[in-house]
C-alpha cells in the first residue's frame, strides 16, 4: 500500500480498516509512540487492558521465527480483532513481517521503527506490500509544531495567539508525550476564556529545562560562555535534546535580530522578554549588530539542518554546543571592539 498521503493520516489513524500492518518510522519517536497507541485505541477501543487483545513483543521475541506470524494468527479468547505491537523493529524483522503477512490472521501488527533508511529491508518490504500501511513520523518544523501546540490546546478548550505559540514551540521540544502535559497544565492555567497568554505561558514553561535553556542563550549571546556552557549542561541534565537547543538558539538570534532592526527596542517584541532575562537581552542587543545576528542565524539554520540528516545523538549535542559556544566567543569579541 506504501506511504501514506499526510493528508490522510488523521483519519486512517481512528480507522486503519483491514489493513494488516502498520510501520511507522522516522527521527520523531515520540510521535510514532503517539499514534501507535492511537491506532491500538482504535481497534481496541475499550479493551485496551485485555492481555488476550494486545500482544507487545519485545525486539528480540519478534526476530524469532514464527513468533511475529503466530501472534497474528492468533485468536483472542475474548473475541475481537487483536492488535500485535512491536516498539523497536528493524531489518530483522523484516523476513518475520514477511511471514506473518503469508499467514491467516486478522490481528493488525503496529510497528514503531525509527530512523528506517529509504533501503532499509524492513522498509522496502512494507511499501511494496498492499495490504501494510508505512506513515512516516519526521519532527515538525517550528511552525508546525506550533500549529500541533494550537490544536493540542483546542482539544483542552483553550487557545493562544500566533506569537504565545511560537515562543512555546521553541521551548517545549517534540517529546509528544512531554508536549501532551505541558499543553494540560498550560490549558488548565488558562483564564475564564481558555485564552493562554504570555504570562500563562511564562509561568508554566519558563522553569526547568527551559529556564536553563533561556540562560544559557541569554549568557551566551552577552559574552559569558562560561555561563552559559554551566547552564546549557543544567538544560542536558534536565532533558533538553540537540533539536530542541538549535531551535530554541535561532529563535532566539531572530528575536535579537528582530528588535536589532526595530532600532534597539525589546519592549516592543511579542511574546515579551521574560523580565528576568531581559538586562541580558538588552545587552546583547548593545553588542550585536543586525548584519552578525543574520550571520549566526544563517548558520543556526544549517546547524538545524544537520541535526535531521545526522543519525547520532552525540553528534546532535556536539552541534548544539558548537552553536552556543560561537555565540559567545563573537559576543565577547564583539564586546571588545
Amino acid at each position: 500500500m506504501a506511504k501514506l498521503d499526510p493528508k490522510r493520516i488523521a483519519a486512517f489513524l481512528d480507522n486503519p480498516g483491514a489493513t494488516r500492518a502498520v510501520l511507522l518510522h522516522g527521527d520523531d519517536a515520540g510521535l510514532a509512540r503517539e499514534r501507535a497507541e492511537q491506532l491500538v485505541r482504535a481497534v481496541l477501543g475499550g479493551a485496551m487492558d485485555d492481555p488476550f487483545r494486545l500482544a507487545e513483543l519485545s525486539r528480540e521475541e519478534a526476530a524469532k521465527p514464527g513468533a511475529l506470524a503466530g501472534e497474528a494468527a492468533a485468536l483472542a479468547m475474548t473475541g475481537g480483532r487483536r492488535v500485535v505491537r512491536l516498539r523497536e523493529a528493524t531489518d530483522a524483522h523484516a523476513t518475520p513481517l514477511k511471514d506473518a503477512l503469508a499467514s491467516a490472521g486478522e490481528a493488525l501488527l503496529v510497528l514503531e521503527g525509527g530512523e528506517l533508511t529509504a533501503r532499509s529491508k524492513l522498509r522496502v518490504l512494507a511499501e511494496a506490500a498492499p495490504d501494510v500501511m508505512v506513515i512516516a513520523c519526521w519532527r515538525e518544523r517550528p511552525e508546525e509544531l506550533a500549529g500541533t501546540i494550537g490544536r493540542m490546546l483546542r482539544e483542552h478548550g483553550a487557545q493562544a495567539d500566533a506569537p504565545v505559540l511560537g515562543w512555546l514551540a521553541a521551548r517545549l521540544g517534540e517529546d509528544r508525550l512531554l508536549l501532551r502535559r505541558a499543553v494540560e497544565v498550560l490549558a488548565l492555567h488558562a483564564g475564564p476564556d481558555g485564552q493562554v497568554d504570555e504570562a500563562a505561558a511564562m509561568a508554566c514553561v519558563a522553569e526547568g529545562v527551559s529556564a536553563d535553556l533561556d540562560t544559557a542563550l541569554m549568557a551566551a549571546t552577552a559574552g559569558d560562555a562560561l555561563a552559559a556552557d554551566r547552564a546549557l549542561d543544567a538544560a542536558f541534565a534536565e532533558g533538553a535534546n540537540a533539536v530542541m537547543v538549535v531551535r530554541a538558539t535561532l529563535r532566539h538570534v531572530q528575536r535579537l535580530h528582530e528588535a536589532s532592526v526595530a532600532g534597539g527596542d525589546s519592549s516592543a517584541l511579542r511574546p515579551p522578554v521574560f523580565f528576568r532575562h531581559k538586562p541580558a537581552f538588552d545587552k546583547a542587543l548593545r553588542i550585536w549588530p543586525p548584519a552578525a545576528l543574520e550571520a549566526q542565524g544563517a548558520a543556526l539554520l544549517e546547524a538545524e539542518r544537520r541535526t535531521k540528516t545526522t543519525a547520532f545523538r552525540e553528534v546532535h549535542e556536539t552541534l548544539a554546543r558548537a552553536g552556543i559556544a560561537a555565540l559567545a566567543r563573537q559576543a565577547a569579541g564583539l564586546a571588545r571592539r
